[in-house]
């Protein structure tokens, strides 16, 4: 069964093969699901046109995500490809590398904190604001999140605060979109070797111990957290939202 057969997904956060956003284009594009990808800048476009052609996708939209009138320019592209569509993946996540590596009071800042919130936290709201009027009724949209937003973890510092905000955000979210029969749910997976989480110190360490304790012993891969993502934007999820759904093999509950 093809479950997002004639389904538009806009997908942010693609950066590379390893990237979470691309284990989920991939599970996507295996149940018939058209996709769209989009880029901050030349550098990214290159990496990312690769892997469209793989899903057979060939809109790669700019935009940077901190600018309302980009945002908007974003949609109005899309609408005049795709007209309506059918749902969002916000896979985005930015801090400056420094703020993962030493201890958290000591290295805060103002900028550094309001840039976060802003990146991590604000920006899938300030998406949804515009995308509102060009979703079908029963879209789904689906941000990231991590444990890291509710426990203590080694150096993922301001991360935790803004996940934890982003986390919050769904559920008024959940509400607001509610009203139109749009779903808003997260998905919060398991620690995976990407080229963002390798920058927190001693990352490697928590992938060992997430391994070590889970109650499957291993650690999740993006294919299972695609698999998730696929479903939770497909019709056979309309029963869910405002939900923070845990794909890690586990671990939270240890």
């Amino acid at each position: 069964m093809s479950f997002l057969k004639n389904k538009k997904i806009l997908i942010f956060g693609v950066k590379n093969c390893f990237s979470i956003a691309w284990g989920i284009a991939i599970s996507m594009y295996k149940q018939k699901a058209k996709l769209a990808f989009v880029y901050h800048n030349i550098k990214s476009k290159k990496k990312i046109m690769p892997l469209a052609k793989k899903v057979k996708s060939k809109i790669i939209l700019q935009c940077d995500i901190n600018s309302d009138n980009s945002i908007k320019k974003l949609f109005i592209k899309l609408f005049d490809i795709w007209g309506m569509f059918d749902g969002i993946v916000h896979s985005i996540a930015y801090v400056p590398r420094i703020q993962l590596n030493k201890d958290f009071i000591k290295i805060i800042n103002r900028k550094d904190f309001l840039n976060a919130f802003e990146t991590n936290t604000f920006s899938l709201i300030a998406i949804i604001k515009v995308a509102v009027k060009f979703l079908n009724k029963k879209a789904s949209i689906l941000t990231l999140t991590y444990i890291g937003s509710i426990k203590f973890i080694p150096y993922y510092n301001i991360m935790g605060i803004t996940k934890a905000a982003l986390e919050s955000s769904i559920r008024y979210l959940s509400v607001s979109m509610g009203k139109k029969n749009i779903r808003v749910n997260a998905i919060s997976s398991g620690s995976i070797k990407t080229t963002a989480s390798y920058i927190i110190k001693n990352f490697h360490k928590i992938i060992s111990t997430d391994k070590n304790y889970s109650p499957l012993n291993r650690n999740v891969t993006i294919k299972e957290i695609g698999n998730v993502a696929a479903f939770l934007c497909s019709d056979l999820s309309s029963g869910i939202t405002g939900q923070v759904i845990y794909v890690d093999v586990g671990r939270n509950i240890m």
